[in-house]
């Protein structure tokens, strides 16, 4: 027993479906440029980071960064703010808790006096748990 699929004159028929092939395509690449663009928009607040080679700690839910950039500014949370009201800003932040960890981390290029200074406003503002941050490099890398 055998069935013609075709009809008599030779021709093909129409196919009325709709090919997604390109459209997938379009997507995948979509995809990738995203994943590779993703991560390079993550931080507004440029520094030169030092490099640490101690192991890298826990991380918090919300973690409250301060940054002294290479000018001297501050920031907090990518947020410019006046070195006299740090405290009111931290306190505004954290709810008002002083047992919040401050993350501190600045340019390479800042003198250890001015780190000091804004170390000092921290323990004024009554936040004494703070950590210092750095890049995470391999032991002998640090220049």
């Amino acid at each position: 027993m055998a069935f013609k699929l075709t009809k008599g004159n030779g021709e093909l028929s129409v196919n009325h479906e709709i090919n997604v092939t390109p459209f997938i395509d379009v997507m995948l690449v979509l995809l990738i440029i995203f994943m590779v663009a993703a991560p390079l928009a993550t931080v507004d607040v440029p520094l030169d980071l030092p490099v640490s080679t101690a192991q890298p700690q826990p991380k918090q839910d919300e973690p409250v960064y301060l940054s002294v950039q290479a000018d001297l500014s501050l920031s907090v949370n990518e947020k410019p703010i006046a070195r006299p009201s740090l405290g009111l800003e931290l306190k505004a932040i954290t709810g008002g808790s002083a047992e919040r960890r401050i993350f501190l981390r600045a340019d390479r290029t800042v003198p250890y006096g001015e780190l000091m200074n804004v170390m000092n406003g921290l323990r004024e503002a009554g936040f004494t748990k703070v950590a210092l941050v750095g890049m995470q490099g391999q032991a002998g890398t640090a220049p």
